[in-house]
């Protein structure tokens, strides 16, 4: 029987990773780039794939957030970490390859498959008939942007984003933040964080001295225009007591620990930090106010200042760039198909998340899922104890009014059963679970996993049970260097 071809627009990771899962269930692709007829103020090749920023795709160990999605991308076949994997250069614990071999090999990999057409043009609008993978990142051409804005009917977000770091909660001294809304209305959704004078100004003196992200030049001329959303340090340098009459204002706020704020008004912090919920579970925090273009181990160094955030683990740094993505929650299933046109799909940077890593993985769950819909099968969804259900079920889940990208994190998988207070524990029985609960919904859904030892070990091999195609973990990874 022949099918359709389905659309691909963007050569990016995620473009190539969904080209080359539709290409593999026997569905004819159409893959559209538009470099080098367009150029991109990001990209320097042609190549589907290239890796615009750093050539790392993250830590490679699986009791690593990246790593445990590397290994689960492994096992779902894909091309993508299958590449990474071959043109691998030294980096220490990180994935890290020699990008031009690796573009170059993609390129070719997918030019010469008997089911993908690369077409090297400009695509202006979405087409209206059949399966569509939208996967052109954050640096969408403006008539695409508009056309994608008419199509949601929503404010299509395209602008220079500058995120506040989230922030794991279980990471938060709660003996110092406490729950508390201002003026104790309504219900204390914020977690705050007080400072004494003292505390604010070591804090506020350390923050305008910080060492700033340099910008790309065609982000520096977008910067300009960045003014509804100033980055706190650009805030602090305003004067001293700017960010108390912002994000860090007082007014309001009350310790209840401390009795009735009514009748103990000098109790009332000098600044406070808020922290609003990221997730229903309220396993992540975000900074509100925050966004920030501060170097990640400046961002690190000085909001640690912050009480309450001494030992703060962060999921994700605040960043600054030009950025482009739809708002999520309010148009997306988990399944990475729109909710009011099931035939069309999105994926990478575009969709909401952060990083190489998820990008590919968006790749192989919009790919795969717009292959399943033109050979009438229903799409899936990855469970959510793995790192790629759990990213594609926040994104699509986010509160819509605060929604930020965001990077495969262990702070939006379901909880253990017990607690475990070891983070390597904790994160070893995160692996353990997504690879046990990712090998029965394959067997489920009748996915085939290719069983690879994990890349990082040494010196020692992966036990697999024949029987029931199940990895039996080990007792301990000896990780190499």
């Amino acid at each position: 029987m022949q099918h359709q071809p389905i659309h691909v627009i963007g050569g990016g990771l995620a473009g190539t990773e969904a080209a080359w899962q539709i290409a593999q269930a026997g569905v004819p692709v159409i893959l559209h780039e538009m470099r080098p007829l367009v150029k991109s103020p990001a990209h320097h090749s042609e190549h589907l794939a290239e890796l615009v920023c750093s050539n790392s795709f993250g830590a490679m160990s699986p009791d690593r957030a990246s790593g445990l999605v590397h290994e689960e991308l492994r096992r779902l076949g894909s091309i993508v970490i299958h590449k990474a994997d071959e043109h691998k250069v030294p980096a220490g614990g990180a994935l890290a390859v020699d990008r031009g071999v690796f573009g170059d090999d993609l390129t070719a990999t997918l030019a010469n498959h008997p089911l993908i057409e690369l077409r090297r043009n400009e695509v202006h609008e979405i087409p209206r008939d059949g399966v569509v993978v939208l996967t052109t990142g954050p640096l969408t051409t403006d008539a695409l942007a508009q056309d994608l804005r008419q199509f949601t009917g929503l404010d299509y977000m395209s602008f220079f984003d500058a995120a506040s770091p989230i922030i794991v909660g279980e990471s938060i001294n709660y003996d110092i933040a406490f729950l508390a809304s201002r003026y104790d209305r309504g219900e204390a959704a914020y977690l705050n964080c007080p400072m004494d004078k003292e505390q604010y100004l070591a804090f506020w003196t350390a923050l305008c001295a910080a060492e700033q992200a340099e910008l790309k030049d065609f982000e520096r001329e977008t910067a300009k225009f960045f003014e509804a959303c100033l980055p706190i340090e650009e805030m602090g340098k305003r004067g001293e007591d700017t960010m108390r009459y912002g994000p860090l204002k007082p007014v309001g706020i009350f310790d209840p620990r401390n009795g009735d704020f009514k009748i103990n008004k000098d109790k009332r912090p000098y600044a406070v930090v808020q922290l609003r919920q990221e997730d229903r579970a309220g396993q992540l925090w975000n900074m509100v106010g925050f966004q920030t273009n501060l170097k990640w181990g400046e961002q690190k160094r000085i909001f640690q200042m912050i009480p309450g955030l001494e030992n703060a683990e962060f999921v994700r740094m605040g960043v600054m760039h030009r950025n482009t993505f739809i708002n999520s929650p309010e148009l997306l299933s988990s399944t990475l198909q729109f909710k009011s046109r099931p035939t069309l799909l999105t994926a990478g940077q575009i969709s909401g998340t952060e990083g190489y890593t998820a990008a590919s993985a968006g790749g192989w769950l919009a790919g795969t899922n717009a292959a399943r819909l033109v050979l009438g099968k229903d799409p899936i969804a990855l469970p959510v104890t793995t790192m790629m259900g759990a990213l594609f079920e926040f994104i699509s889940s986010a509160e819509p009014k605060h929604f930020q990208p965001m990077p495969p994190n262990f702070g939006i998988l379901p909880p253990l059963p017990t607690k475990v207070r070891s983070k390597a524990e904790r994160y070893g029985q995160y692996r353990d679970r997504s690879f046990s609960d990712l090998t029965q919904w394959a067997n489920q859904h009748q996915i085939l996993l290719t069983q690879t030892p994990y890349s990082v070990l040494s010196a020692v091999e992966e036990k697999v049970s024949l029987e029931n195609n199940l990895v039996v973990p080990l007792e301990s990874l000896q990780v190499s260097a």
